[in-house]
């Protein structure tokens, strides 16, 4: 081809250097080419997040106008940026091969934040924001607009702002990698993120046969998944919904997430098809996330039921729970109670520990925040609940015994524990029982507070049909700011004892979980 391929990209760092990325690669092959810098709305406007602007394709808008008008051959996007429908007459003509996929926080002094109930991150990504909070419900997030550099210069410039969330891909391109900075593994990308995409127009023949020499097909094949998943959601710029499709094994594997707007709610999806045969797999995904609720999910930043609940839980429910619910009753729930995880010092975890009791899946967790399976030296391990003896048996070791409640497994330490001490890792809040037991048959209680236990009920100025508890710690917090209001439903003996201190009407779950609870509700109701 003898023309000159003009290369439309806006005029940030960061799409300079994709827009580069692809000029080189053009070159390489023998074309001519050159850079043509357009700016879009999405720089322009900086002082509104991105979902008040009302603009689909706010960041490619304006280079499809300059690709329709003929004024460029070919416009370099982010693919995340990038609207799962194109205008008419665009087409994608390729996606280079993708770099990192992640999210990374930046943080400003050290990292002590994140086990603390108070701080404050940027982004502008109400993905990134609803998968924070519902990670980390009391802290607070704040908008944070602009490209790579101006955002980074904000983070330095706010006081009060803890850390910031980036793309790790376009810190790495441009050269921006921060040393103060913790890749997000546990959070679930945006579509397309980490992947250069090439739009041209659709008859233009010449420049879709250039571009499909560089076109990367695993990354076509994954990021095609994704997006396709993100259309059958019908979702965008306006709603919290991940994706990350891999190959591996010759199998496509798709992780997909949607959330409500402030985190309190999500619903995930994993699963996998052979190579070939995964036609199917975006949309089996999204409908099965729409089958467990995400309809109710996706509504509008800041939307409330106008219409007061029946039921009031102290936990928060999944939405798959909330559709247990028979149809008529309406339920909210939030977290009472707020977990911080304690640092331990280190040579107290890898020490030899001859006799570990683990009262719940909370402890558990803050062992392994602080070490690894790998490093903990425990012996014998009793746990109380079978929850939390399979998540202890999963990720730090086989347990001697469990039993269902404290009193039991006071019970079978009197009669079967022959050892003389005992490590207890618990909570700064907790129910004097086993402890007192154990002290009775003489065993010596070393306990580690592994976490933190903070009362936070909501307020709830309505009447109630009901309150859903599921710990005594549950119904303290809810008893701080509220007066007895229905039926305190309750999911064992020992949280019913607690709640009959204040309700009249007590009424215990067939079997300890929040399923048999909301079965106990449907029928009562």
């Amino acid at each position: 081809m003898s023309r000159t391929i003009r290369i439309g990209t806006r005029d940030s760092q960061l799409a300079l250097w994709q827009a580069k990325a692809v000029q080189g690669q053009l070159e390489y092959l023998g074309h001519s080419t050159g850079l043509v810098k357009v700016k879009s709305t999405g720089d322009l406007v900086l002082d509104k997040p991105l979902y008040e602007l009302g603009i689909t394709g706010i960041f490619t808008k304006t280079l499809d106008v300059a690709l329709l008008n003929n004024e460029i051959d070919i416009a370099v996007h982010s693919l995340k940026d990038v609207p799962t429908a194109l205008p008419k007459g665009i087409v994608q003509a390729a996606v280079l091969k993708r770099g990192n996929v992640k999210d990374i926080l930046v943080y400003k002094d050290n990292e002590e934040f994140l086990s603390q109930e108070k701080a404050v991150i940027a982004t502008g990504s109400l993905r990134r924001k609803a998968q924070w909070l519902n990670r980390y419900p009391t802290h607070k997030v704040t908008d944070l607009r602009g490209n790579v550099n101006l955002r980074l210069q904000k983070l330095q410039d706010n006081e009060d702002w803890n850390g910031a969330i980036f793309a790790a891909a376009g810190l790495g391109r441009i050269g921006l990698s921060q040393k103060n900075s913790i890749p997000l593994d546990w959070m679930v990308p945006a579509p397309g993120q980490g992947a250069i995409m090439i739009a041209a127009r659709k008859e233009d023949d010449d420049i879709l046969e250039a571009c499909k020499a560089i076109n990367h097909e695993e990354t076509e094949i994954c990021t095609t998944v994704e997006r396709l998943f993100l259309r059958y959601l019908e979702g965008g710029c306006t709603a919290p919904i991940g994706a990350l499709c891999q190959i591996k094994d010759e199998q496509v594997h798709l992780q997909g997430i949607l959330l409500n707007f402030d985190g309190t709610k999500k619903i995930e999806v994993k699963r996998f098809d052979p190579l070939g045969k995964h036609g199917g797999l975006a949309k089996y995904c999204a409908d099965s996330i729409l089958e467990r609720g995400g309809k109710r999910l996706m509504g509008t930043p800041g939307s409330v039921s106008e219409q007061p609940p029946h039921i009031y839980s102290t936990k928060s429910l999944t939405p798959e729970q909330e559709l247990l619910f028979r149809d008529g009753i309406r339920v909210k729930s939030t977290d009472a109670i707020k977990i911080y995880f304690n640092r331990i010092p280190k040579a107290s975890l890898k020490r030899p520990l001859k006799n570990v009791l683990i009262t719940s899946k909370n402890a558990a967790e803050a062992i392994l925040f602080n070490l690894n399976k790998e490093e903990l030296n425990f012996g014998n391990i009793y746990c109380v609940g079978r929850k939390t003896k399979r998540f202890v048996e999963k990720n730090i070791g086989n347990v001697t015994h469990y039993e269902n409640n404290a009193a039991d497994l006071a019970a079978y330490f009197d009669q079967h524990f022959s050892g003389t001490e005992l490590t207890y890792f618990c909570s700064n809040i907790r129910l004097d029982e086993l402890p007192d037991k154990l002290a009775k048959q003489g065993v010596v209680l070393e306990e580690i507070i592994a976490y933190e236990t903070k009362l936070d009920a909501d307020k709830i100025e309505h009447d109630l049909k009901g309150v859903m508890f599921f710990s005594p710690s549950g119904v303290s917090s809810y008893m701080q700011i509220n007066k007895p209001k229905g039926t305190a439903y309750c999911i064992g003996p020992t949280t019913a004892e607690e709640a009959a201190n204040y309700f009249e009407d007590v009424k215990i779950s067939s079997f300890p979980s929040a399923e048999s609870l909301i079965e106990l509700i449907n029928s009562d109701l």
